[in-house]
Parts: structure tokens; sequence; C-alpha cells
């Protein structure tokens, strides 16, 4: 029975997975489309906009909202049109990748679905169902997408499907566990990036540094980071060591900053307009859910450094590449 049903599975698969790259690529050259038109919304706001209001500019929120969209919508097109594009030809770099950037949605989906979430609040202003409806769809594809996936990747049928028995290419040199660890690291690089449009805010154990200090030390933390993703790409041991002291610091830094500010605090330090602070004065929040917020994925990220050791060693590189 289990042998019938792999061999309808390994007859039906290739179709499959090229819709789904088609799908993953109209998806991605969709939201890569989308990511100029939204630089639109900054004349909505400005003045003499639809939507204008006094003190939006550099620095305010809603401006940082905005760029913080369309740095997202680029990103996951970056990631989305290589991924869709592997499916559709059925291509074994595009398992590969495929398989990393399940195990990078494992790291990066909370914070995604939370920002997703929030503009969908602070923005849209939904219904209560509808922002429910997309709550649990969202914690619905968290949780179930890297099992699934994970699932039908390794699937025999799925292994047949993308031409394993080709030559490997540059990018299946890099064990999906690295490679997703790359895309955290790139990621952690894009949401620094953003923290400059909210008044260069950079947490110090226990203090925040703005202005040109804190951009000065973004700036210097993002070229450590990218140093870190040239060196686990070439597969450099050395930069697992890097990486695993420079996200140890970045998680106390945050954790303990954010858990000794309250929120009042916060939006002092941030200094937005006055209409957009008595917007988000209300919010019953303090700095200790942001720091569980924030904790989650930097603690999901130490743990898929910690599983990268021995694959990044050549200790266990054929396990990772079969996950």
């Amino acid at each position: 029975m289990r042998q019938s049903v792999t061999e309808a599975f390994s007859a039906h698969c290739a179709g499959f997975f090229r819709f789904l790259g088609g799908v993953l690529l109209l998806a991605g050259l969709a939201v890569a489309f989308l990511a100029p038109l939204e630089m639109y919304c900054y004349y909505l706001f400005a003045e003499g906009g639809e939507f204008a209001y006094e003190g939006f500019r550099f620095g305010s929120f809603m401006f940082g909202n905005l760029s913080a969209q369309i740095v997202g919508y680029l990103f996951i097109g970056s990631l989305l049109i290589p991924v869709g594009y592997g499916n559709l030809r059925l291509r074994s770099w595009g398992r590969h990748l495929s398989l990393a950037l399940l195990r990078f949605w494992i790291v990066a989906g909370l914070p995604l679905i939370a920002a997703f979430l929030f503009v969908l609040v602070s923005s849209k202003e939904p219904s209560f169902p509808s922002f429910s409806t997309a709550g649990l769809l969202s914690g619905a594809a968290y949780l179930l997408l890297p099992w699934l996936g994970r699932r039908l990747y390794n699937h025999p049928g799925s292994l047949q499907c993308f031409q394993l028995q080709t030559s490997r290419t540059r990018l299946e040199a890099i064990p999906a566990h690295v490679l997703a660890l790359s895309m955290v690291l790139f990621f952690l690089i894009l949401v620094l990036f953003v923290q400059i449009f909210f008044n260069g805010v950079f947490p110090v154990f226990g203090r925040w540094l703005t202005g040109l200090t804190g951009i000065v030390m973004i700036d210097l933390v993002m070229f450590v980071l990218a140093v870190l993703v040239f060196g686990l790409v070439n597969l450099i041991p050395l930069a697992w060591w890097g990486t695993l002291v420079t996200m140890t610091l970045l998680t106390g830094s945050y954790l303990v900053t954010l858990a000794t500010t309250n929120w009042a605090q916060l939006l002092d330090i941030l200094q937005f307009p006055p209409a957009e602070m008595d917007m988000l004065a209300v919010l019953p929040l303090h700095g200790a859910h942001l720091a569980v917020l924030a904790g989650l994925p930097f603690l999901l990220a130490l743990h898929l450094i910690i599983t990268t050791r021995p694959v990044l060693a050549g200790k266990d590189r054929a396990r990772a590449e079969r996950d």
C-alpha cells in the first residue's frame, strides 16, 4: 500500500512542484513589483497628501513603517523568485534552496508574522473577525509549513523529480543549515537597516544609543554580519565562531535593554511627532513584551547556529543534505 502511494505521488509530483514553483515565482514577482509602488505612499502622507499630518518625515513612525514594508517586499521577492524558478524547472538546487528557506522560516517567521499583523492593524484597521482569521492563518502557516515542506521535499518521489542525479551546483555545496543561517544574518542586516529610520535606535545592555551614535553602531554591526555571511557561504569554520559570539551579544543586548525599558520611555527615545505619540501612547505595551517578541527569534537563531556547527565542520553534511 505504501509503495503504491509513493508511486502515485511520484507520478504527479513533477506537476505539483511545477505548479508550486509557478505560484511562488508569480508571488515573488508581484511582491517585487509592489515595492516601488509602495513608495507612492510617501506622497500620500506628506504635506498635501490624502493622509497628511504634521510631522511626517524621515524619523517619524509612519515614514519608518513604510520604509520597512518596502525593504520587506524586496527581501521576500528576492527569496521567492529564485525558489519559485528552481521548483518550476525542477532543478536540484531549487529543492536545496527550498529546504534552506524552510529552516529560515522557523527563525524569521515569527517577526515577519508579527510585523504583518501590526501593519494590518495600524494601516488597514481590520474588523476583529478578519484580524482573527489573519492571525490564525499566519500561525498555522508558521507551524505547518516547515513540517509539511520537509516531508514533501524529502519524499522519494520528490528526489526523482528534482533530477538529483545531475552534477551539483556551487549553491548545493553549501549545506542547507548554513544557507538558512546566512539568510537569517542577512535578514538581521535588513532589520538593523530599518532601525536607522527610527532615530537610529540601538540597544547596548540596558541603554539606548540614538542619532548618529546609534547609526554608527548599527553600521558597524551590519558590516560584521555581512563579513560573517561571506564566511559562512564559503564554509569557513571561523565564521561559525564569529556568528555565535555576535548573535549571543546581540541577543543579550536586545533582551536586557527591552526588558528594562517601559513603553513610555521607549516612545520618548524614539521622538516621534506629537500625532504619532498620541496614537502609540495608548497601546498597552511594555518593553518586556517586545523582549519576548524579539527573544524567541533570537533564541531560535542561536539554536540554528548550534545545530549548524557539526554541518559546517563536515561531520554531518550527508544527514543535513537529506534534511
